[in-house]
């Protein structure tokens, strides 16, 4: 690869597949020739919580921008309201969770890759909350 690549992220293969109804993500790292960043995007259908419950990182930061829809992202112990080009930095250690509003919501997350850094806590959003 060269000193840059373009992918339209929408032409890689949804990675998720089926697995999870209603989810779709797709990573754009290996397609842009990446050794460091990590890009992806996700889809949910709506009203959808990320399942599996919340995920943090020991090392890595990651950025999240609204592309389309509306949701709630719970950050540790506070949940906010997000909406279309919002950006939401995410230090390491603080757990994280989406939620997709009535029409669904679309993210593109970017950080870089620390293999082995994430933890999930599956408990981490209660339902009725």
């Amino acid at each position: 690869m060269g000193n840059y690549a373009i992918v339209n992220l929408l032409e890689i293969d949804d990675d998720v597949a089926g697995r999870v109804e209603g989810l779709e993500g797709r990573f754009g790292r290996k397609h842009l020739g990446s050794r460091d960043l990590g890009i992806s995007h996700w889809r949910y259908a709506p009203n959808l919580r990320t399942p599996g419950g919340g995920h943090s990182h020991r090392e890595q930061e990651e950025a999240y921008i609204v592309v389309s829809g509306s949701g709630r992202v719970r950050l540790d112990d506070e949940i906010r309201d997000i909406g279309p080009l919002d950006a939401i930095r995410v230090a390491p250690g603080v757990t994280r969770q989406f939620e997709a509003g009535p029409e669904g919501l679309a993210l593109i997350a970017s950080g870089p890759q620390h293999k082995g850094d994430g933890e999930l806590d599956p408990s981490f959003w209660p339902e009725g909350s």
